[in-house]
């Protein structure tokens, strides 16, 4: 059997922070599963998928334990399912990036996100890779976390699922082409819309 990879969106549980902006990796599984008409069952502390692409085999992963904890379920399904880090993709909002910008990276530290904090504390260690979706900064007056708690703007919005539709072709590139094809590919500064 091929080896499991295994795609984990962040974001936060409940349908107040479904179009939040940090939600924006839990966004990415949503439009991954309806690409591959999948559901989700439960276990790990998790929402999860398993799909078939390209002749592997995908878990689809949208931990339920909050952003700041994260990581006691991405621990849980990698342990049990025996995933090499190399094989791990976390996607997720990124501050200091535009709305609907892209980068991926194969490692790096958090960047003052807690939820990649969570995971890189309960995995011990920073070697695995991330698409981070781009999701503007917060205005003059308005906090961090208030911000990141809120929907996109009107005007924001077609930029924002850009940014989302791309990160779930860079997460599929990922599997199939692997890390350099995705960050040559799918970086930017600034959207760059590539549908599944």
């Amino acid at each position: 059997m091929n080896l499991l990879y295994c795609l984990i969106g962040l974001g936060n549980p409940g349908a107040k922070y479904h179009q939040t902006r940090h939600n924006a990796g839990f966004l990415v599984i949503d439009q991954l599963l309806e690409h591959f008409q999948s559901g989700l069952g439960n276990g790990f502390q998790s929402q999860y998928s398993k799909v078939r692409f390209s002749g592997q085999e995908l878990l689809l992963v949208k931990p339920q334990t909050y952003m700041n904890l994260s990581g006691e379920a991405v621990v849980q399904i990698v342990n049990y399912y025996k995933i090499p880090l190399e094989k791990v993709l976390v996607i997720y909002d990124d501050l200091d990036l535009p709305v609907g910008a892209l980068r991926f990276r194969t490692s790096g530290s958090a960047g003052g996100h807690n939820g990649v904090k969570s995971i890189i504390q309960h995995l011990n260690t920073t070697e695995f890779a991330r698409v981070r979706i781009g999701i503007g900064r917060p205005p003059a007056g308005v906090s961090v976390p208030d911000f990141v708690l809120t929907s996109v703007s009107r005007e924001e919005q077609e930029l924002f699922q850009s940014g989302i539709r791309t990160a779930a072709a860079a997460a599929l590139a990922f599997v199939e082409k692997g890390p350099v094809y995705t960050m040559n590919h799918f970086n930017s500064s600034k959207r760059a819309d590539k549908k599944l």
